[in-house]
């Protein structure tokens, strides 16, 4: 952290050394020095925060003195990132010449002086939120983190698990106390949400070593399968899987064990109201959510209209698949069939849960063969397909991708949730490994991370808009060049983008127009051919993530507002690759600057 500091210092000292640079220096040489001094600052800066992340730290690989730690989640550390962020605002505003960066570089200074803005604006509602919830709470997050994350090559990273193990009790305790400084502010999760997340806590600490059971715990299960290539004699591993027991019980078991005592008492005082009008300055906050969310001023009620308009229009596209396949009946009738037939599921068995992940295989490496066709720019990172551990399966999303490393010692991983084979139809198998795999969020983050001469800070930076409308984007991709040849395939195709379009109601509804739960569950079940499951997972989502599930259909729209823009504008000279190459090769941006990207594409063609 200290060697951070002095980077950042000196990169300081640096910058503001060019105000006595030799007046005999060309333009052309100014706007290259000064670039790059801005540049050697934003990656000063992006240092001196990894280092004060011991699990951003290991999520980009890095395996340091911090390898042990977990990060410091409590308000102290979020007051000392914003005087942080002050400080950085403060320095591009007064210190820094826009004139003289080039545009690449002029580019990631209006990104970050936008991302500080926001920053600083939004500390006011940093209790705005629940910690613990059933997407991504802290409960399930830690456990899939040291699962999923934390690799073990040697004795040294096994011990740094241990490590981990052992943290998991003060982190806990950090925990608490902000869960407790949002009760006082009257902000806790409405009542279904403790049931999920209380059984989530359980499930860490059952098997052994915390009970008699049999079978081995998540966690020691996990550790004990990691440490058994190594290279050891038989006593140091012995050693290692007793000292990991000892951290499973006196560590993680009393951090879970008082989580557990805490959220039974919050759940005596929670209530059924489900959206964020009941948060102090609600009305507020969401709106400002949906700011950042969509990256656009559009207002709730225009987003609820949209969607509205949006289901619409694809229940008429939707017809035209029933015509095609003859079915005689209603748009609702042909939902129930697509619910229920059985042609349309796996098996809910072991063997019908790998034949739909080697499916799912199957359909990227096909994908992959069919990219030079509308890419020029296309990621050297590889993926995986996995299914969600069983530990968090029962109240994880759908499906979920989570981009490697950016060195490719950890390839992307598309994860399908295969807890509710009836929640995984065939039919929308097409559109799913689309959207999370290729050409969808793996193309787009691996590629992003693999930008030269960008501030890491772009590379690893999002915009929901931006990423959950390209994954979106993908999956209509793919049937101008002649996927989806079954029509029922199109009809998942369809039934994904109208499960967005639906989000878009339901997220305005449960947050503004003071929809419940059941309202919102019933909306989809009516609009949708989506399982019922599907239906309560989704809307339990928009409860606990306030405005996110706006960007998937926002985002799609605009990037085929600018496509369209663009073939209108170029004509002939319109290439589907170079206009992806235009919305890809800056990383993640606001939909704002992409529309000046594009733009820009547009007239460097003309």
């Amino acid at each position: 952290m200290k060697i951070a500091k002095l980077l950042f210092l000196g990169a300081l000292i640096l910058f503001s050394s060019c105000k006595k640079e030799n007046k005999e220096i060309s333009e052309v040489e100014k706007i290259k020095l000064e670039s790059k001094k801005l540049n050697d600052l934003f990656q000063s800066s992006f240092e001196e925060d990894v280092a004060e992340s011991p699990m951003t730290q290991t999520y980009l690989g890095q395996k340091t003195a911090d390898y042990g730690k977990w990060d410091d989640i409590s308000d102290k550390q979020l007051q000392k990132d914003l005087e942080k962020s002050k400080k950085r605002l403060a320095f591009l505003n007064d210190s820094v010449s826009t004139k003289l960066l080039d545009e690449a570089t002029l580019l990631s200074y209006k990104l970050a002086k936008q991302d500080l803005e926001n920053k600083i604006s939004d500390f006011k509602y940093r209790f705005h939120n629940y910690p613990v919830n059933q997407m991504h709470g802290t409960q399930s997050e830690i456990p899939a983190f040291l699962i999923n994350m934390h690799s073990v090559s040697d004795k040294s990273d096994a011990e740094a698990y241990i490590s981990r193990l052992n943290g998991v009790k003060p982190l806990f305790l950090q925990l608490v106390t902000e869960l407790k400084i949002r009760e006082d502010k009257g902000i806790l999760p409405p009542k279904f949400v403790f049931d999920r997340v209380i059984d989530d806590s359980k499930n860490i600490i059952s098997g052994a070593p915390f009970d008699k059971s049999e079978k081995e715990s998540t966690l020691l299960q996990d550790f004990k399968k990691k440490i058994a290539p190594l290279k050891l004699l038989d006593d140091e591993k012995n050693a290692l899987i007793t000292n990991a027991k000892t951290a499973l019980l006196n560590s993680v078991k009393p951090a879970y064990t008082n989580l557990i005592q805490l959220l039974k008492a919050q759940q005596n005082k929670a209530t059924n109201d489900d959206g964020v009008w009941k948060f102090p300055n609600g009305d507020a906050f969401y709106n400002n959510a949906l700011q950042r969310t969509t990256t656009t001023k559009m207002t709730a009620n225009e987003i609820h209209e949209l969607g509205l308009a949006e289901v619409k229009r694809i229940h008429d596209e939707m017809r035209e698949i029933m015509k095609k396949v003859n079915f005689k009946g209603s748009l609702q009738a042909f939902f129930k069939f697509m619910k229920e037939d059985k042609q349309f599921y796996y098996p809910e068995t072991e063997k019908g849960k790998k034949a739909y992940l080697d499916e799912a295989v199957s359909l990227i490496n096909t994908m992959k063969s069919r990219l030079d066709e509308l890419f020029i720019t296309k990621p050297k990172a590889d993926i995986v397909v996995k299914a969600v551990e069983p530990f968090r399966e029962k109240s994880a999303g759908k499906a979920f991708y989570q981009r490697g490393t950016p060195d490719g010692t950890r390839p992307g991983t598309y994860y399908a949730n295969l807890y509710d084979m009836k929640s995984m139809p065939i039919y929308q198998m097409e559109a799913l490994a689309y959207h999370e795999g290729i050409p969808g969020h793996h193309m787009q983050l691996s590629i992003a991370q693999e930008l030269k001469d960008i501030p890491m800070f772009r590379k690893l930076g999002g915009y929901t808009a931006y990423t959950e409308g390209w994954g979106l984007y993908n999956e209509f991709l793919p049937k101008e060049i002649g996927m989806y040849s079954d029509p029922y395939s199109d009809f998942g195709r369809l039934a994904m983008e109208l499960w967005r379009a639906c989000r878009l109601v339901v997220d305005t509804g449960i947050h503004t127009k003071k929809w419940t739960r059941e309202e919102g569950i019933d909306y989809y079940t009516n609009n949708t051919p989506n399982a019922k499951n599907d239906a309560v997972k989704m809307v339990e989502r928009h409860i606990v993530m306030a405005s996110q599930a706006t960007a998937y259909k926002i985002g799609m729209n605009k990037i085929l507002e600018l496509r369209e823009n663009a073939k209108k504008a170029l004509g002939d000279k319109f290439d589907i690759r170079e206009f992806h190459d235009a919305v890809l090769t800056n990383g993640a941006v606001p939909l704002t600057v992409l529309e000046e990207l594009v733009q820009k594409w547009i007239n460097s063609k003309a």
